[in-house]
């Protein structure tokens, strides 16, 4: 089911003396790809050892952590909850392509307001659902808590030494934490968060044992869920010059911000760069209806 061991695949780079090698984390698995396996490795060995019959988690409309969440729960026996952020989306006649995906795999959908999600973390609403869902076992929005960055800790291995940055794209800081614990002395661990904000230093910070890693910011393109024609440009274009797909969420923003700054100059010459591929591939299919929906480019297939 899962295809080890994980591929680096070198890039070509025109007119420049860095290396940059993609980890193909998103090979593991066709659904439960990239860092969502990685999070979801400890968690399910937890949840079987508490006896909890059910797991519960958040997410958005295009959460890749809902539509693994909700593959794992299927493939392993394990009834699923997923929190929807966006009680408007229960009101659709049709779901997206990502939530109709964790319907079909069984998990059930319960929608809120995105003023009650933000209260995911509340102890006194994290009761109300432990009381509404008994015998469940909560997971935080991302999947990410100590046992997904134990899990994202084994990304890199010792022949991953060689490199001098690491990148990877930041969504609720359970990745990064992970790599920068695995990370040795003199790597430089970069993220490229995928939400506008300061609040993921110190969600970083809570996990994170070393301090060689840093933020790089100006690639949010706008938010989360925001696709600028930029940015599919340059995944249609990567796909083609690399014969790599890349998602927009998360891959395809960190990707853009890696090329830019070689451009840039921000890496010294020779440098040895490895980007960690997370995955997030189902995500491609929901924004496509959405920018078909406004008549602009899509994203190749």
């Amino acid at each position: 089911m899962f295809h080890f061991p994980i591929q680096n695949q070198a890039l070509k780079l025109k007119h420049s003396s860095i290396e940059l090698v993609i980890k193909r984390e998103d090979l593991i698995h066709p659904f439960i790809s990239g860092n969502k396996f990685r999070k979801l490795k400890y968690n399910l060995e937890a949840l079987k050892a508490t006896g909890a019959t059910a797991m519960l988690t958040f997410g958005g409309a295009f959460s890749n952590h809902i539509a693994a969440v909700a593959y794992a729960g299927k493939t392993y026996g394990v009834k699923t909850i997923g929190i929807i952020r966006g009680e408007e989306l229960a009101t659709k006649r049709k779901l997206n392509a990502t939530l109709e995906f964790a319907q079909s795999c069984g998990m059930q959908l319960k929608y809120v307001t995105r003023e009650v999600y933000k209260n995911k973390m509340n102890p006194e609403f994290l009761q109300e659902l432990e009381q509404e869902f008994k015998g469940v076992y909560i997971l935080p929005e991302g999947g990410t808590n100590s046992l997904a960055v134990k899990g994202c800790e084994e990304i890199l291995t010792p022949e991953d030494a060689q490199f001098d940055y690491i990148c990877s794209a930041v969504g609720t800081g359970g990745t990064i934490a992970g790599l920068i614990n695995a990370s040795q002395k003199h790597q430089k661990i970069l993220g490229f968060p995928a939400l506008k904000g300061d609040f993921l230093q110190e969600d970083i910070r809570k996990f994170a044992t070393q301090k060689n890693w840093t933020l790089i910011k100006d690639y949010h393109f706008g938010g989360y869920g925001k696709i600028k024609p930029e940015l599919v440009t340059f995944i249609n274009n990567f796909k083609k010059a690399h014969q790599l797909p890349l998602d927009p969420i998360y891959t395809g923003k960190m990707l853009f911000g890696i090329f830019d700054l070689i451009d840039r100059g921000y890496f010294p010459e020779d440098s040895k760069i490895l980007a960690i591929h997370t995955g997030g591939l189902q995500g491609i299919a929901g924004v496509n209806n959405m920018l078909k929906r406004k008549n602009r480019p899509l994203i190749e297939v």
